[in-house]
C-alpha cells in the first residue's frame, strides 16, 4: 500500500481538476469493478459484487481533491494573481514551490521582502492580494504562453519517509483513503460494495450531494485523512488526536454526530483485534459524512481516519502504520 499512497499523494488533484486522480484510480479499479462510472461533478463511482447480494446498501467513500491554489489575474510582470481552493493556512504558503496548470509549470509563492517591511508589516501574515506567483517570466506575453486564467497550482509534491515509520507529502488528505478504498477493492468482499472517490469535497462536499443521491446508501463509511494538532506549546485539551497512535475513529466533528451504534462497531473491533484505536477529543473539521447522512430520508454515517499532522499543506505528516 506505500507505493500505492505515494503514486496517488503526486498526482494533481485540485477541486474540480480531479482528472488526473480519476483516471489512475479508474485504472487501478477497473479489473476488479463490475461497473464504474463518473457522474457530472466529477466522482467517480465503483460497483463491486460480494459473496451476498445487497445493492447499493454499503457505500465507503474516499475524496481524490485537495487544497490549492487558483490563478485569476496575469500582472504586466509577468507575476500570478491568486485565491485559495480549499482551507489553506496563508502562513504556510510563503516560500514554498508549486506546480501550475497541466504544463505543471514551476513557480514560488512570493511576497514583499522581509528587508522592505515596516514594522506593523512583521506583525501579520500577508493576505492572499499581497502575494503572488513568479513562474520566471519577464512579462504579461510571455506568462500567457504557459498559463491561463483559472488554472490551479499544487504544492511541490515531494515524498519523505523519515523517523519512526513517519511519512512526509502533499494531499495525505486524502489519498490515504483513496489507497485504503483500493487496496479493499482488489479484495473478496463479504457483500455488494459502492466505492466511491469523491469530488470537491475540500471546498464544501459538493461532490457527496450528487452521489448520496444517486447511490441511496443506508450506511456509509467515510475513510479520511483527519487534522492532527499534538505539535509542542499545545495543550492537551486541544489535541484533536496523534499520528502513531492508530486509526480515528469519531464520534462527532465539525459537521456530523456519527451513528452511536456504527462508531461503538468499529470500537469493538478494532479491540477485538487489537487494533490501537483513538478518538478526536475536540470537535473538529468535517467530512462528505456530514452531506450523506442528510440526504434523501437520511442514511447511518461512521467515519475512520489517519491523524495528520500539517493538514493542508505540503508538508503533511503521519504514521505509515496508522494508515
Amino acid at each position: 500500500m506505500l507505493n500505492l499512497l505515494k503514486q496517488l499523494c503526486a498526482l494533481s488533484g485540485v477541486s474540480s481538476w480531479e482528472d488526473e486522480v480519476r483516471n489512475f484510480i479508474r485504472d487501478q479499479a477497473q479489473p476488479y469493478a463490475d461497473s464504474i462510472r463518473t457522474d457530472a461533478i466529477g466522482n467517480l463511482i465503483v460497483f463491486k459484487k460480494g459473496k451476498k447480494p445487497t445493492g447499493n446498501k454499503l457505500l465507503l467513500s474516499a475524496h481524490m481533491d485537495e487544497v490549492g491554489l487558483m490563478v485569476k489575474k496575469i500582472e504586466d510582470d509577468g507575476t500570478l494573481r491568486f485565491s485559495s481552493v480549499g482551507g489553506i493556512d496563508r502562513r504556510v504558503l510563503l516560500g514554498k514551490r508549486v506546480f501550475v496548470g497541466e504544463k505543471r509549470i514551476p513557480a514560488v509563492v512570493g511576497s514583499k521582502p522581509i528587508h522592505l517591511t515596516t514594522k506593523e508589516d512583521r506583525k501579520s501574515v500577508p493576505k492572499l492580494d499581497q502575494l503572488y506567483l513568479d513562474i520566471g517570466a519577464e512579462n504579461r506575453e510571455e506568462a500567457e504562453q504557459l498559463v491561463s486564467l483559472g488554472d490551479v497550482a499544487t504544492f511541490d509534491p515531494e515524498w519523505m519517509e523519515f523517523g519512526n515509520g513517519m511519512l512526509k507529502a502533499k494531499a495525505i488528505d486524502d489519498r490515504v483513503g483513496c489507497a485504503v478504498l483500493l487496496t479493499l477493492l482488489k479484495e473478496e468482499l463479504p457483500m455488494d460494495c459502492t466505492f466511491v472517490f469523491s469530488a470537491q469535497e475540500e471546498v464544501g462536499t459538493r461532490g457527496a450531494f450528487g452521489y448520496a443521491f444517486s447511490v441511496k446508501p443506508e450506511i456509509a463509511l467515510v475513510v479520511e485523512g483527519t487534522t492532527a494538532s499534538d505539535i509542542p506549546g499545545t495543550p492537551e485539551h486541544m489535541t484533536v488526536c496523534a499520528p502513531g497512535q492508530g486509526p480515528v475513529i469519531p464520534f462527532m466533528d465539525g459537521g456530523t454526530i456519527y451513528d452511536r451504534g456504527l462508531f461503538e462497531l468499529l470500537r469493538d473491533l478494532a479491540e477485538k483485534h487489537q487494533i490501537p484505536w483513538q478518538t478526536k477529543h475536540r470537535v473538529a473539521g468535517g467530512t462528505d459524512g456530514r452531506t450523506i447522512q442528510r440526504s434523501r430520508t437520511g442514511a447511518r454515517v461512521a467515519g475512520v481516519a489517519a491523524a495528520v499532522r500539517n493538514i493542508h499543506t505540503p508538508s503533511s505528516v503521519a504514521s505509515l502504520a496508522d494508515c
